[in-house]
């Protein structure tokens, strides 16, 4: 039932051609501000996203950057605890958070003004669902500046869409709220010394030659139809932008393909924006135009990340880098 103030402000709102607020919004100054315990009653939780920028920044990758939490934020929260002698239990605990946000100063959230470079494209307005109707296409670009600017600052693109209520995302000039990413050059935190799979966890760790974890990311490990390999393997190469051939002897379920079937680059590729093949046939790691699935389902058989967590570990690996699988 309405109390009379909230009845006089709905009337107000609607004399003046306002609407009132929706309770799942957020500002950029509640997220700045957001400490523990979470307030609840909002669709994006200010904590958790605060949560989530700060992980990612340190390079505990939470997968997509959502505000709602989840298993790949528990994974990277537990990575974090265990990395700085707290119990790895994934809670986003007192102690953890004074850890956590003692990590940077800078504001987690910022305004980004849509530029013409952002909106110009191109853009694939559509994506078959099929990989045979892929195979037609020039370029499997971003559908939109909306996709385009999620994936620019790791958001989940229903996420960036809450938190600009009403905005155009195709207009230049338009001003939208954004995860700050910082400012520091995460390309230059080191070079790995090897990387381990967790084929049980669905995780993937970056290691310096002294054990070091110096990147910690959720990831989809192979499928029914072609398992993850077993055993230690090397890196042979990194390719941006690749295109992927469907072998049709994976018999991937609802392909249908007898022939090989070639598809164009482009983060809405299959295998996403960078390819990092390893030493046994047909397997890499490599993005996906899925980020939110990431860990939550399984890949088509290799090592599945979004595509700025596989873009950033391309900067850390070499040629010949050892690869180890655990069971």
């Amino acid at each position: 039932m309405h109390t009379a103030a909230a009845l006089i402000a709905l009337t107000m709102a609607t004399l003046l051609g306002a609407a009132p607020a929706r309770a799942d919004t957020l500002t950029v100054q509640e997220v700045n501000e957001a400490e523990l315990p979470a307030k609840g009653g909002k669709r994006i939780n200010p904590v958790t996203l605060k949560a989530q920028v700060l992980l990612d920044r340190a390079l505990f990758s939470p997968g997509v950057i959502d505000g709602r939490g989840g298993e790949n934020v528990e994974k990277a929260i537990g990575a974090f605890q265990e990395a700085n002698g707290l119990k790895p239990d994934g809670k986003l605990d007192r102690e953890t958070w004074a850890k956590l946000t003692a990590t940077s100063s800078e504001p987690v959230m910022a305004e980004h003004t849509i530029s013409e470079e952002d909106v110009k494209g191109p853009f694939t307005d559509k994506i078959p669902d099929k990989l045979e109707d892929m195979a037609g296409l020039e370029r499997l670009g971003y559908s939109g500046p909306r996709e385009a600017l999620a994936e620019r600052f790791h958001m989940d693109e229903d996420a960036l869409k809450a938190l600009n209520p009403g905005k155009d995302f195709e207009k230049p000039g338009t001003v939208i709220a954004v995860v700050n990413l910082g400012t520091e050059d995460r390309a230059e935190r080191g070079k790995a010394a090897r990387i381990e799979v967790d084929k049980d966890r669905r995780t993937l760790r970056a290691l310096d030659k002294d054990g070091k974890l110096l990147a910690f990311y959720p990831a989809s490990i192979g499928s029914e139809e072609k398992p993850a390999p077993s055993g230690t393997h090397k890196v042979t190469a990194v390719v941006e932008n690749p295109t992927w051939t469907y072998n049709p002897d994976f018999k991937f379920k609802g392909v249908k393909a007898t022939e090989p079937v070639k598809i164009a680059g482009g983060p809405n590729n299959p295998v996403g924006s960078t390819w990092i093949d390893l030493s046994v046939p047909t397997y890499g790691i490599h993005g996906t135009p899925d980020p939110d699935k990431v860990s939550k389902a399984y890949s088509h058989g290799c090592i599945r990340l979004t595509n700025w967590d596989v873009a950033e570990l391309a900067h850390m690996v070499e040629r010949g880098m050892p690869v180890e699988f655990k069971e």
